[in-house]
């Protein structure tokens, strides 16, 4: 059984861009969940304490899911649409999951 991947961190964009960006991904988060079965979890929210800052969330059954998506249409499409927002920063970590617990 593979290990799980979580993908998780921030991405800040000029503040004119952020909106324009953080819809684009909303629309690829919801493709990425519906076409992707590998997709676990996929998403991206606006910080509410800084007018850049997208938090990202991702959660994928394995690492091949994970290379896979990179590979999806709708991935190439949103990079196309995306290229010309001027991202001012980025820090996004990838982390294998080998065991989870349910906190309820």
């Amino acid at each position: 059984m593979s290990e799980e991947i979580i993908v998780a961190g921030w991405m800040d964009y000029e503040p004119a861009d952020r909106d324009t960006m953080l819809k684009r991904l909303v629309e690829l988060g919801k493709r990425t969940r519906e076409d992707e079965p590998g997709c676990l979890d996929y998403a991206m929210t606006a910080d509410p304490a800084d007018e850049r800052r997208i938090r990202v969330y991702e959660r994928w059954v394995s690492q091949r899911a994970l290379d896979a998506h990179f590979t999806t249409a709708h991935i190439k499409d949103f990079r196309a649409a995306s290229a010309g927002l001027n991202r001012v920063g980025v820090s996004l970590d990838t982390f294998s999951v080998s065991g989870s617990r349910s906190m309820r």
